[in-house]
């Protein structure tokens, strides 16, 4: 297999400044994500060190293999979801991958430390998204409760509809049926519908004096009937553990009660697909590169093409790169490489899609299907070519070769957008709607249906038909058009939205995809089968 030469010359005058941009741009996204979703109020923290519970990270901390890592997901999901430009701190829920008892589990643990833990739009979408990952990767799920329930001013857009609060035990229910074990570990209050997520599990344990489950708490109760009764008494941990049989163990501290659950997933006999999926496997070797030289390869300016081969040796094992069909459709980059031992097929742009890319990259796909190797998608697409000419060679039904061949592709699929992703080019490079097990953008990725400029010129020439006499309109327009497109554009309005898994820096781009990757192979690959190609 080919060593890819770096080619990259570091001490240039163009180097220097993307680097330097890419630096800030790291530096704001630190600044943003301990803002928002790191930062807790002193008094809350004070406060709940006086009662005996840590926060949502001390308890997934507590939990994880020592020195084990935690990918955790959708770190900045809620960015700026409420209005006035405030934000749910991490959706209210922290969800991750980590290691417990040397098993792979997806952890998703409630924020109390925001408005009690209550489940806002964000928050449902972010759980549901969590349990979608575990049951795609055959993940054991972990539940830290500790939730008021639905936010009920926002009822609307939280109770009723498929993928709200009812897909979040639904989704119990199927991956409890497929084997995939659901444990909850109830640390704080579990109110109204929140009371199913530790009703649906496998097995649960709840603390002492800090645990409550119940369908209508206290005020409730005696509203509906004139009882009054205590939070301890209606549903404490003694109650459930010892009544109704809610409560599988009884753990007298959240110290106990992580101990308690860690035991369980030492005596979970599920069965992992990972040695199935670990042919042609080999020992896992750094790139002849350093990482933070990404920080200078992936360009902040969107003008400049990314060398993807320059991504690449930073990124695989080794830097070794065995290219596949190299002299044809240059535009897209696919062959073969190792991340952390295991086989990849890379797909990566290198400019618009023709026609030529397209079958290139519908054959790579297919032919990694077929050989069940999961397949890497590394974006910088601008879109499909467009023009007289391209229309008459049938570059719609080649990129949608492309498209269905992704789309039917049922091995592992990863993607990182590292510069731009507009439009079909998104669908033909495994964007969200082609369900990618993973998903991530760099802080200067940018992400909608065309870039803002061209997205100006067209809805100018829709609306004002080139008419000279209103020139300064149509400028003001424009610009505004632009703005637009700039601000709903950026990483942080994608993943604020949740519309990717998290923001990740250039130099953490092998790590976290590498994270992905084994995650990916806890599930068996199922056989692929393709849809009609129209020739």
């Amino acid at each position: 297999m080919k060593v890819l030469d770096s080619n990259i010359d570091t001490g240039s005058a163009d180097y220097a400044d993307n680097y330097k941009q890419m630096l800030a741009q790291n530096e704001e996204l630190e600044k943003i994500t301990q803002k928002f979703a790191l930062d807790v109020d002193k008094d809350y923290r004070e406060k709940s060190i006086k009662r005996d519970k840590l926060l949502p990270r001390e308890r997934i901390n507590a939990i994880l293999d020592h020195g084990s890592p935690f990918l955790e997901l959708s770190q900045l999901a809620g960015y700026n979801a409420l209005k006035p430009q405030e934000s749910v701190p991490s959706g209210n829920i922290i969800t991750g991958i980590g290691m417990v008892n040397g098993r792979q589990c997806m952890i998703i643990a409630n924020n109390h430390s925001f408005r009690a833990g209550s489940y806002y739009p964000i928050t449902v979408k972010k759980h549901v998204r969590a349990q979608e990952i575990a049951e795609e990767n055959n993940l054991p799920c972990i539940y830290m409760v500790d939730s008021a329930g639905a936010f009920l001013p926002q009822q609307d857009d939280v109770f009723p509809d498929r993928n709200h609060f009812g897909r979040i035990f639904f989704n119990q229910a199927r991956m409890s049926a497929k084997g995939i074990p659901q444990i909850a570990i109830v640390m704080g209050s579990c109110t109204a519908g929140g009371a199913y997520v530790p009703s649906m599990s496998d097995e649960v344990v709840m603390v002492h004096k800090k645990g409550t489950v119940f369908l209508g708490g206290p005020p409730l109760v005696q509203a509906a009937t004139g009882e009054i009764v205590t939070d301890e008494d209606l549903g404490g941990a003694t109650l459930h553990s010892e009544q109704s049989g809610v409560s599988d163990h009884l753990a007298y501290s959240e110290a106990h009660s992580i101990q308690l659950a860690r035991s369980i997933v030492a005596n979970l006999s599920t069965k992992s697909h990972y040695r199935d999926n670990s042919y042609n496997r080999i020992l896992s070797e750094e790139p002849l590169f350093p990482a933070h030289e990404l920080n200078g390869i992936i360009s902040v300016d969107h003008k400049r093409p990314i060398n993807m081969k320059a991504v690449l040796a930073r990124v695989l094992d080794g830097s070794r790169f065995h290219e596949f069909k190299e002299r044809y459709g240059t535009t897209l980059l696919t062959g073969y490489g190792h991340l952390y031992g295991h086989p990849v097929g890379i797909v990566a742009n290198q400019g618009v899609l023709f026609s030529e890319a397209a079958q290139k990259g519908a054959h790579f796909v297919q032919m990694c299907s077929q050989r069940k190797i999961p397949l890497l998608f590394l974006q910088n697409i601008t879109g499909f070519m467009v023009g007289k000419k391209f229309e008459s060679e049938g570059i719609a039904k080649h990129g949608a070769k492309m498209v269905s061949a992704v789309a039917n592709a049922n091995v592992p699929k990863i993607t990182a957008i590292l510069g731009a992703s507009y439009g079909a080019g998104n669908y033909g490079m495994c964007g969200r709607a082609y369900s990618p097990r993973f998903l991530f953008m760099t802080p200067s990725a940018k992400i909608s249906v065309m870039g803002g400029t061209q997205a100006a010129e067209v809805l100018s020439l829709v609306r004002y038909k080139k008419d000279e006499s209103k020139a300064e309109e149509i400028a003001k327009f424009k610009a505004a058009t632009i703005k637009n497109y700039e601000d709903q554009g950026q990483s942080y309005y994608s993943t604020g939205k949740l519309w990717d898994d998290g923001i990740v820096k250039a130099e953490d781009l092998r790590r976290v995809l590498g994270l992905s990757l084994v995650t990916s192979l806890q599930q068996r690959v199922e056989d692929t089968t393709s849809g009609v190609f129209r020739f």
